[in-house]
């Protein structure tokens, strides 16, 4: 079966969606929607498909799925309405900046019943997935201590930062799930230090730029988060994972993978410039295993429900921030 797409935004991320989806030999764009009609024409050429409005996509019928990557205000409004359509839906994270917002539109999920998986793509990260099975394996005995390291190579423009919904929201959102997903246990307690280290401009917008987040679980594990939005070296992106009977990690990856020995020393490649291209194998088995569950009728994963937990986790790391006191999530 081959699951007809629309794509609804032709932007950044917009364009990576639209390359997993046109690799994949289960799926066909069809449509792209975008209130850039120029950025729209350019995606949709391409790959072959139309451009339609998201009224024409929301009534077609030779569209089965769509993949939200339009701006976050508009999320939950798009899911809702697709979910009425009966079309399975991909979103980007997160559905929304606000828990509430967020609990209304997964209560429409729940009662079209339509499939939704919200754009956690790290889990589908091979290097990160094998350290998973390592765990699920019992290479390592029992999981203690996680470690995540997630810094961007440089900041976003300031209006982006102002839309963002902050740090913790945008960036530290990827972690938290990411924590998750290695602890396997639910954060009973965050605990956040933020600054602004890198440029003033994004305090004066009234966010931070360089964090630090502890989380807690019932029976003790933790997980150590550090984030930078300025990372002179390339996308640092890394994870360690201690245990009762030893370590598993994830170190950074490159475009070429060598290493050089002279009279200079010893050098490698530099690593990857940003997320297009260290996570793309993870976006391609992402849609691939969002097929899967439109196909189906699986519960996709990561839900709704992974998402609401990682935003609720986010406001609590924003609060212990602003405040100096750890947040507890089971009281």
């Amino acid at each position: 079966m081959t699951v007809r797409f629309a794509l609804l935004g032709a932007g950044r991320i917009g364009k990576v969606h639209a390359r997993a989806v046109g690799s994949n030999p289960q799926a066909k764009l069809v449509a792209v929607a975008d209130a850039f009609e120029k950025a729209a024409k350019e995606l949709a050429s391409a790959y072959g498909a139309e451009v339609r409005s998201i009224e024409d996509i929301e009534k077609a019928g030779d569209i089965d799925a769509v993949v939200i990557c339009t701006p976050t205000d508009t999320h939950a409004d798009l899911i809702e309405r697709f979910a009425k359509a009966g079309k399975a839906i991909f979103c980007e994270k997160p559905i929304d900046l606000n828990v509430k917002r967020v609990e209304k539109c997964l209560a429409v999920v729940e009662k079209t019943k339509a499939t939704l998986m919200v754009g956690f793509n790290r889990r589908f990260d091979p290097h990160f997935a094998a350290v998973r099975k390592a765990i699920d394996d019992g290479a390592i005995g029992t999981v203690e201590m996680v470690t995540i390291t997630s810094r961007d190579p440089g900041a976003p423009p300031i209006d982006y930062i102002k839309r963002s919904g902050g740090i913790f929201r945008d960036m530290t959102i990827h972690d938290f799930d990411m924590a998750r997903f290695l602890l396997g246990e639910e954060v009973v307690a965050v605990s956040a230090h933020a600054s602004v280290l890198v440029d003033k401009k994004i305090g004066a917008a009234g966010d931070f730029d360089s964090v630090s987040v502890i989380l807690e679980t019932a029976s003790g594990k933790q997980a150590v988060i550090s984030n930078s939005r300025r990372a002179t070296y390339g996308y640092d992106q890394r994870i360690e994972v201690h245990g009762s009977k030893g370590m598993v990690a994830a170190e950074n990856q490159r475009p070429v993978s060598i290493e050089l020995a002279n009279e200079k020393g010893y050098t490698r490649p530099p690593l990857h410039d940003f997320f297009m291209t260290r996570y793309l194998d993870a976006y391609a088995i992402e849609i691939a295993a969002f097929i899967t569950a439109a196909t189906s009728g699986k519960k996709a994963s990561p839900s709704g429900a992974d998402g609401l937990v990682a935003l609720k986790l986010a406001d609590a790391a924003l609060k212990s921030a602003t405040t100096g006191k750890t947040v507890r999530l089971d009281k």
